[in-house]
């Protein structure tokens, strides 16, 4: 089977430094032509694969910092059709490839088969999805394989040898790796259980692992990659394109990925 977009990304970042930067934003925030030039300015400064997250009412996974910035895109009345838009106008800039980080409820609700054509036709390269996992997602399974999307599952540190095989084995582009129990947001020390929850998605088939969850400055993304494929960053964007615009952020993106250097 050939490979995807992202996994040639994260492949070539491999090759060319340790290992590839993965850079979370979410849709519409501040607003939607303002998202759009801040994902563009995360590829251009650095960032190896995109993650371009849908605002959601209920959002368990997200700390205070990405809350705040989804109930902003909310509130400025953001729409699943927007989301589209934005991986629309990104990709027709930039090469780099773009997965949608997504709780499953707008997937479902706007229709699974809809939501996959739409994206691929928008030049997106698949979907995280952290609150459904592959033995609750047949339809999904079947959806991307046909229509040809990736399918990051995530992998968390109390997951059994089992569901971290049946996770391997269902995820494409990369498996999303669970640094610590809880939500997201900047950690001053990563939790050594994301280097041996590694090691056990090697042990069941995983190609490529990316660890997420508390990645915020350089040194963080060069430990982690000592041991993972991808480092992937999100409050420390979201947090930056707040308080400074594309400018504050472009100048983040490039600090922080020079973890990514041998």
């Amino acid at each position: 089977m050939s490979e995807s977009r992202v996994e040639q990304a994260i492949r070539a970042a491999k090759v060319d430094r340790k290992g590839a930067l993965v850079g979370y934003l979410p849709a519409s925030f501040p607003d939607l032509d303002t998202s759009v030039e801040a994902a563009i300015a995360l590829a251009r400064n650095g960032a190896d694969v995109l993650e371009i997250g849908v605002p959601y009412s209920d959002p368990v996974m997200d700390g205070l910092v990405i809350q705040e910035a989804t109930q902003t895109a909310l509130a400025g009345g953001f729409k699943l059709t927007h989301l589209f838009e934005v991986v629309r106008r990104v990709t027709m800039e930039v090469d780099t490839p773009v997965l949608v980080m997504t709780y499953w409820n707008p997937v479902a609700q706007y229709g699974v088969e809809r939501f996959a054509q739409d994206l691929a036709a928008a030049g997106g390269a698949g979907l995280i999805t952290p609150d459904i996992t592959p033995d609750s997602a047949a339809e999904w399974i079947e959806v991307s394989k046909r229509v040809g999307l990736d399918r990051v599952f995530l992998a968390a540190p109390t997951s059994t040898p089992e569901r971290l095989r049946m996770i391997s084995e269902n995820s494409t582009g990369f498996v999303y790796t669970v640094s610590t129990m809880g939500i997201t947001g900047e950690r001053a020390e990563l939790d050594a259980a994301a280097r041996g929850l590694t090691e056990s998605l090697r042990e069941a088939g995983s190609a490529l692992a990316c660890v997420g969850i508390g990645i915020s400055n350089a040194d963080h993304v060069s430990t982690t990659l000592d041991y993972a494929d991808g480092a992937i960053v999100g409050t420390a964007f979201v947090k930056a394109l707040r308080d400074g615009g594309v400018e504050k952020l472009s100048q983040v993106v490039r600090e922080i990925a020079a973890g990514t250097n041998r």
